[in-house]
């Protein structure tokens, strides 16, 4: 098979074999930080091959079997952040936003191999696309709250689409899911052995998308969630820290900690932002509340200071303002959603 390099753009290779576009994300020491430069190779090769007779089908995927992408580029926000202030963060992201629209309105089939860790903005990335393909490898969450922001890149849409309330506990802690899991929660839509991937790869460069993915068939596995999802239907996230204390499993301890590790305002918006998803109209409608929530969220001292902690610092040791869940103010938290 002849392969052809387009262009290299800074983090970003394009590739073309038979009718593939291949977009190969490619900072694999970062984990492929999504930052303004990837996003806008990824622009560029979209536009492309817009109009391109000879590409048929368009293929996301990682130069590195460690990760599809781990997220935004933070280190990038953080220093625009304090060099320019909240505003311009914001808009820095909401340019990687677009982006992500872009790969979800594409008018030719996009495949994203979500391959090791996809998680935040590589959800954003891989997350929206028609068909979305994980491997035993794989490692997908929305893990805001640790950070002092809540699920965004669509990833509330997402979440609020799940099964049950599986969708509302991985919003509020973070949760991982594995590859079977994604495709459960319909995070993913096909489940493939890692090793199988050059194959699928070579037959999307010959046969058109949807043959390929109509001889593919996988079947959600039903989450294994002892009975924990059920401790999230509750009208606020303070009961539902007293069904998980009174649940008693291994399972609600794990969730307990990673709330009490948390954010709690961005707990409370990711709670309030997945009751809005559900409402949304379209993915489009989940982006613009969620624009909304990061225009503000990143404004607050808890998102500079989870960066620090997380990131910069690495002491993950937060000082989060306010401290508990129960000193946090739902209406402020909703106030997050409203221009």
């Amino acid at each position: 098979m002849i392969e052809q390099t387009l262009s290299d753009v800074s983090g970003v290779r394009m590739q073309q074999e038979g009718h593939l576009g291949r977009i190969i994300l490619d900072r694999p020491k970062r984990l492929n930080a999504v930052d303004i430069s990837m996003a806008s190779g990824i622009r560029d090769a979209l536009q492309a091959w817009r109009n391109d007779p000879s590409i048929h089908t368009i293929l996301l995927e990682s130069s590195s079997a460690r990760a599809f992408c781990a997220g935004g580029d933070l280190r990038a926000i953080h220093d625009c952040l304090k060099a320019h202030g909240a505003l311009a963060a914001y808009e820095l992201m909401k340019r990687v936003y677009n982006v992500m629209l872009l790969l979800a309105d594409y008018q030719k089939p996009i495949v994203s191999f979500l391959d090791g860790v996809a998680m935040g903005g590589g959800i954003g990335l891989g997350g929206h696309v028609q068909y979305r393909v994980v491997t035993e490898r794989s490692v997908l969450a929305m893990p805001e709250t640790a950070i002092g922001l809540a699920p965004d890149a669509g990833g509330s849409w997402l979440l609020a689409r799940a099964p049950g309330f599986s969708g509302l506990r991985r919003a509020v802690t973070g949760g991982r899911m594995n590859g079977a899991e994604a495709v459960a929660m319909g995070f993913a839509d096909v489940l493939v052995s890692s090793d199988s991937l050059t194959d699928l790869r070579e037959s999307l460069g010959i046969e058109s998308a949807e043959h390929v993915f109509a001889r593919l068939h996988s079947r959600p596995e039903s989450l294994d969630v002892q009975n924990l999802d059920a401790c999230y239907d509750a009208p606020n996230i303070l009961q539902v820290i007293e069904k998980l204390k009174a649940e008693g499993s291994e399972g609600a301890q794990e969730d307990l900690e990673a709330l009490s590790r948390a954010c709690p305002f961005s707990v409370q918006v990711a709670w309030c932002g997945w009751h809005r998803a559900r409402a949304a109209s379209s993915l489009h409608a989940a982006f613009a509340l969620e624009e909304n929530m990061v225009r503000h969220m990143v404004a607050r001292p808890d998102f500079v200071e989870g960066i620090r902690a997380r990131l910069i610092d690495k002491d993950n040791k937060p000082v989060w303002v306010p401290s508990t869940l129960a000193d946090v103010h739902e209406r402020e938290a909703q106030n997050c959603f409203d221009n």
